[in-house]
């Protein structure tokens, strides 16, 4: 689905830091940065005034019928999570969904997209402090309690706050492809991309380009990074860092809450996004400068973990 309207939806009692990511990723003209943008609304029932955690209030806002011609519908955290929003605000999600546009919930915003009954069998995370609480009242939600963010056929959740970050960056990547999500972390001074399968809970904050705290384990991910296109082992990442292999991949899973070949493979696959919407290169040659043994092999684990096929992903990313 091609995207180009972008609506917050807003019950009451928001988190602003959650609505400001989505204002930032969404709502701010990043054409100098080479972006297409996004028509873009802040929405309430009916447009009226809305409370934030922090004590003030937000006028000004559309109404739902932005959000019911919406491409994209995010709910950031929404005061009360345990009671469910107003009817208006559900039907707006669930219409959404009837005509396949794409929801995201943030943290505790994940709450409304369960009330609205879009989650039943869908796999999702919420932040490791809702969840019993999130499983009781969604009992028929596939939780991941683990994920940063989930995505499951358009209906994206996210864990903490700044994982709201982490889930719209994903969602620019699959809109405007891998090279504008870079450009637009760079400037936001975010990591470009932490898979969404990557532990809520890490020793140290981490990117996967940016250096993490451990210098040691920093190092060796810079390394790497620069020579994708032949094969690694943990025994030589290990050897060269002068550790053992245990303690690398214990300090490894520290700073970036996942493991070297998880961290590996995303890191090939990003690469092979991005020279695919370059366009130059063949399947096999992209292959081959991300260190695959053959085209076939990049094919299987882009389509496992991508959904797609590089030769489809490229025709989307042109017609897009």
């Amino acid at each position: 689905m091609d995207v180009k309207r972008v609506a917050v939806v807003l019950a009451d009692r928001v988190s602003p830091f959650e609505l400001g990511v989505a204002c930032e990723v969404f709502g701010t003209d990043r054409s100098a940065d080479g972006i297409a943008g996004w028509e873009f609304a802040v929405c309430s029932p009916a447009g009226f005034e809305v409370d934030t955690w922090s004590g003030f209030g937000l006028r000004g806002l559309a109404g739902l019928d932005f959000a019911a011609s919406a491409d994209l519908l995010i709910v950031p955290t929404c005061e009360p999570r345990t009671v469910a929003p107003p009817e208006p605000v559900l039907d707006v999600l669930r219409d959404a969904r009837g005509r396949r546009a794409w929801v995201a919930g943030f943290c505790a915003g994940v709450f409304s997209l369960g009330y609205a009954g879009l989650l039943d069998g869908r796999r999702c995370t919420v932040h490791w402090v809702y969840e019993q609480e999130f499983r009781r009242l969604f009992p028929r939600a596939v939780v991941d309690p683990q994920a940063l963010y989930a995505d499951d056929d358009g209906v994206s959740t996210s864990a903490g706050t700044v994982a709201a970050v982490d889930l719209c960056l994903h969602l620019v990547r699959r809109l405007r492809g891998v090279a504008a999500a870079t450009a637009l972390a760079r400037r936001m001074v975010a990591a470009p991309h932490r898979a969404g399968g990557q532990a809520q809970f890490v020793e140290a904050p981490v990117p996967t380009t940016a250096a993490p705290d451990d210098t040691v384990v920093a190092e060796s991910l810079e390394w790497v990074e620069r020579r994708l296109d032949r094969p690694f082992t943990v025994a030589e990442l290990a050897r060269r860092s002068g550790l053992g292999e245990r303690t690398f991949l214990r300090r490894f899973a520290a700073a970036t809450g996942t493991t070297p070949h998880r961290w590996l493979t995303e890191r090939r696959l990003d690469r092979a996004q991005a020279l695919l919407e370059e366009g130059h290169l063949s399947v096999e040659d992209i292959a081959t400068a991300c260190g695959y043994a053959s085209a076939a092999a990049l094919r299987h684990q882009f389509t496992r973990l991508r959904a797609t096929t590089p030769s489809a992903y490229r025709a989307a990313f042109r017609s897009a």
